[in-house]
């Protein structure tokens, strides 16, 4: 049995007594409740981690009221499960939520707040919002670099998400700096093989990419990749997002076999767990799209760019930028096939 798995039986245990002689409206059963969501998240089980935090919210509104401190946190938790699944209009309403309570309650630069910043940030780069992004992501490391060391878990998740947001906005020489100070203060600080670890280590190499740094990247994915499988499993989220990230990183020096096979172990693993338009689900059909449009296999690229399109123009609406980007693929074959 894996630590995570250990884990989480601990807190069905812990919740089941707790909730037997406490009762189930009780605060330490509800933060019982509130550590197996948690627990549930990192394993990438998101409707059960979602269904618990908002147990706990709602229990925790009850019991303490909207503006208590550990309601405030529940808020936060849900928003971060909601943004996992790609529910990002409530994700954001519930990060705002939560910033705005606390910045009230503890005020703008105590640690509770800043985390509600930076997470604010991520669901905002998820939605192609980069420089609304990328001030929240300033903002909170900003003020964690005047308050904390600079291998504290908090800072590093700061210079992490900065990286991000910089690199998708192709601010490439300040992204490869962020991320190779993230991954390493995490290394130092958490070890190699930790959850925050492992989702750093393809950060440097997602910047180095599209700088044509190619056998660097490669060795950096699949360092990656191999973290990802022993400490996490072969199909759980974040490793596939590694699977992902190797064949974009494959096909673009022409490995096409290669790519395709990574492609289709990501796509087929996702079409299991997730629903159809989560956009994990969306990217790994997307990049098999671009593809197969690339080695000239253009029946299966046009159903595919067809599928991911619809998709991203559900969940994330026609102005996100991946909706654009896809969009334009899908045109630019449409054009093709007819002349």
């Amino acid at each position: 049995m894996g630590k995570y798995e250990e884990a989480e039986d601990m807190n069905r245990g812990a919740l089941e007594t707790r909730g037997a002689i406490l009762g189930k409206g009780h605060p330490f059963t509800l933060t019982s409740v509130s550590n197996l969501a948690g627990v549930l998240r990192y394993q990438g089980k998101y409707e059960e981690a979602e269904e618990m935090n908002r147990r706990t919210l709602e229990g925790y509104e009850k019991a303490l009221g909207q503006k208590h401190p550990h309601t405030l946190t529940s808020v936060n938790n849900l928003a971060e499960v909601l943004r996992d699944q790609g529910k990002y209009e409530e994700a954001e309403e519930m990060n705002r939520r939560a910033l705005e309570g606390k910045e009230e309650a503890l005020g703008k630069q105590h640690p509770d707040t800043l985390t509600s910043v930076n997470n604010l940030a991520a669901v905002l780069r998820s939605q192609g919002k980069y420089e609304q992004a990328e001030e929240m992501n300033r903002r909170a490391l900003e003020a964690r670099e005047k308050a904390l060391r600079k291998e504290h878990p908090d800072m590093l998740m700061s210079v992490n998400s900065l990286a991000r947001v910089l690199r998708d906005q192709g601010k490439y020489e300040e992204a490869e700096e962020m991320s190779r100070r993230a991954l390493e203060g995490r290394d130092n600080a958490l070890g190699k093989d930790h959850f925050h670890t492992l989702t750093s280590v393809d950060s440097p190499a997602a910047v180095l990419r599209p700088q044509g740094k190619y056998e660097q990247a490669e060795e950096i994915n699949r360092q990656a990749l191999e973290g990802s499988e022993k400490a996490l499993g072969k199909d759980h989220p974040h490793t596939l997002t590694s699977v992902n990230n190797l064949a974009l990183l494959l096909r673009d020096q022409g490995k096409y076999e290669q790519a395709e096979e990574m492609n289709r172990r990501a796509l087929e693993a996702r079409e299991k767990a997730l629903r159809k338009e989560h956009p994990d689900m969306l990217m790994s059909v997307y990049c098999l799209a671009y593809l197969q449009h690339q080695r000239e296999l253009y029946k299966d690229a046009l159903s595919l760019y067809q599928r991911a399109c619809a998709g991203y123009q559900k969940t994330l609406g026609l102005n996100h930028p991946t909706t654009k980007a896809c969009s334009d693929h899908y045109t630019s074959l449409q054009q093709l096939l007819r002349s």
